[in-house]
């Protein structure tokens, strides 16, 4: 991640996609902001590297001040129990982690193939622009990799193209291999099954693509799907 702000014991502080800054308004509220924290404006300062001129305060529909940076409220999440963690980045393609300005915390150049921890599906591969992997049950894996996602289907689930096994991180590296599809394409499998991702994924940390027509799931590092019925 580059520069993210953080409270005084180390914890990560986010924005919200469908709040606003100009004016500041919050739109999470119950449960929301049971998951996600509002971070109050009382007793709040400028930390190192962040211009107290930015520093504001919005007025939530309970009464109580929420703190706003750049004019956005910002928020905790619960996930996050350690110092520098920040699990609640891009959590729905609509929660990410804020930066000195107020702006989203942009992520650090990402391995080809890594993992996140997603708050339903647990530990999910993704690729270097952190959308989700996922696999096709009807294809094959041994005893080599057989996709039968082909024609029309590859425009809803394009092929994630080879990626060297040195980037990556976090993911199984037996049986990591790359194929030649029917169309002379090269594909990447993990523990030789085909991964795809989905047209459908707007933003990083959607899973539009899990178990759709029972047959899509994301992947686990070992490159099992995560919820697919047993065979």
């Amino acid at each position: 991640m580059g520069k993210v702000v953080t409270d005084s014991l180390g914890l990560t502080l986010y924005r919200f996609d469908q709040d606003t800054a100009e004016p500041p308004a919050t739109n999470c509220e119950d449960d929301c902001a049971k998951t996600w924290p509002p971070v109050p404006a009382d007793d709040a300062s400028a930390g190192e590297g962040i211009d107290k001129a930015l520093l504001g305060s919005v007025t939530r529909a309970d009464g109580t001040k929420q703190l706003t940076l750049g004019g956005w409220p910002a928020y905790r999440y619960v996930k996050d129990v350690n110092a520098g963690d920040v699990k609640g980045q891009g959590v729905g393609g609509k929660w990410f982690a804020l930066n000195p300005e107020g702006k989203k915390a942009k992520a650090a150049d990402q391995p080809g193939l890594s993992t996140r921890q997603d708050p339903e599906l647990g530990e999910i591969v993704v690729d270097r622009n952190g959308m989700t992997v996922y696999r096709f049950t009807k294809d094959e894996a041994w005893p080599k990799p057989v996709s039968a996602c082909t024609g029309a289907c590859l425009e809803k689930w394009p092929v994630v193209a080879p990626v060297d096994i040195n980037d990556t991180k976090g993911i199984e590296k037996k049986n990591y291999m790359t194929f030649t599809r029917p169309d002379g394409a090269e594909q990447q499998t993990i523990y030789c099954w085909p991964i795809y991702t989905f047209a459908g994924d707007k933003a990083p940390g959607d899973t539009n693509g899990q178990g759709v027509g029972g047959t899509w799931y994301a992947v686990r590092p070992d490159g099992k799907p995560v919820g697919a019925p047993e065979k």
